[in-house]
């Protein structure tokens, strides 16, 4: 309560002419809130609430400058606060892609969620943004072994389920380092794509990176929260292959290796992906995301059956938990 009273204090700060009404907007998996103010006149801003303790609001002020300069449709930023945590943005509405896309429609908004994120890689300069090395790629899958398979799981691995994958992961982190690096938004599906004028609106993107080309179109199309039939996907897919091939961008010339590497980097982030709902889970309380959980096993389970590199990690998904039927959630 005293935190929301600080921001109260601060808006009015920031409008002391005006008055408004604050409601929530909505959270995510840290510790920043959202809220939405709006005034007499029926406009609004949305507040970012970032506790300095826990957040640092430097990377979102930083990477919302170098998307916006790129032409994509990211929050303005009106007034900041770094002492206090507190952001003034513009609003992109309350409707995600998760929530507006049909069956009708997906072609269309995948195909506006492409062309903002070529807009995006075209403006990429290596000094700008963290590497995406293999350091942090290493430590991102370690989020599989010690939350997915020891905590959540129950299950300690031999020496020797360890030692593949171990493999499995040297394997992953190679492909992944040898793909062209491009700006990395690193969380970019469908909640997290608004649906506004221009769209897409895109937000939650404070860490981003400089990293494998391929990575935001894993997010986009092997999303955790809403699954399309393949044929769908690949059309989708070259679209994006044959785009950016004409705007310039260092995607690799031959589909099939180009589709190889969008596999392999989907592999990487599923496996950190249940790393992280795990401890979202075990550490944090939050159990919103257990139910994304075998969508994301389905994914690696496709990926893991279609290549040779693979194989151990399809074994180990088999020895931790008896393959089963897909999902539901197949498009519309």
């Amino acid at each position: 309560m005293q935190r929301q009273q600080q921001l109260t204090h601060w808006l009015h700060s920031q409008f002391p002419e005006q008055n408004f009404s604050l409601t929530p907007a909505s959270a995510d998996a840290s510790f920043r809130r959202y809220f939405r103010a709006t005034f007499a006149d029926g406009s609004s801003r949305i507040v970012m609430d970032a506790p300095p303790e826990h957040e640092d609001c430097r990377p979102f002020l930083h990477v919302a400058r170098l998307f916006e300069a790129a032409g994509t449709h990211v929050p303005h930023v009106y007034a900041e606060d770094l002492t206090q945590g507190f952001l003034l943005l513009s609003d992109l509405g309350n409707t995600t892609y998760l929530q507006a896309l049909t069956g009708e429609n997906a072609a269309h908004l995948y195909g506006a969620a492409t062309d903002a994120l070529i807009n995006i890689q075209l403006a990429s300069r290596a000094d700008e943004l963290p590497p995406y090395d293999a350091a942090l790629l290493r430590r991102e899958l370690e989020l599989f072994p010690e939350w997915y398979i020891n905590k959540h799981l129950g299950i300690t691995l031999t020496d020797q389920q360890q030692a593949k994958l171990e493999q499995v992961f040297d394997r992953i982190i190679a492909n992944n380092l040898a793909q062209p690096c491009v700006y990395v938004h690193r969380d970019y599906h469908s909640r997290n794509l608004m649906l506004t004028p221009p769209s897409p609106g895109v937000i939650d993107f404070q860490d981003a990176v400089y990293g494998p080309i391929t990575y935001d179109l894993a997010s986009l199309f092997k999303d955790a929260y809403i699954k399309w039939e393949e044929a769908d996907v690949m059309d989708w897919l070259i679209r994006y292959w044959q785009k950016a091939r004409k705007a310039g961008l260092p995607v690799n010339e031959d589909f099939g290796t180009f589709y190889r590497d969008y596999e392999m980097m989907g592999v990487q982030r599923h496996l950190k992906v249940l790393g992280i709902f795990a401890r979202l889970y075990h550490r944090d309380g939050k159990d919103g995301y257990l139910n994304d959980m075998p969508q994301v096993v389905h994914y690696l389970r496709e990926a893991a059956a279609r290549y040779l590199d693979l194989k151990p990690l399809l074994n180990l998904l088999n020895e931790l938990a008896p393959p089963y039927d897909a999902p539901t959630g197949y498009g519309f």
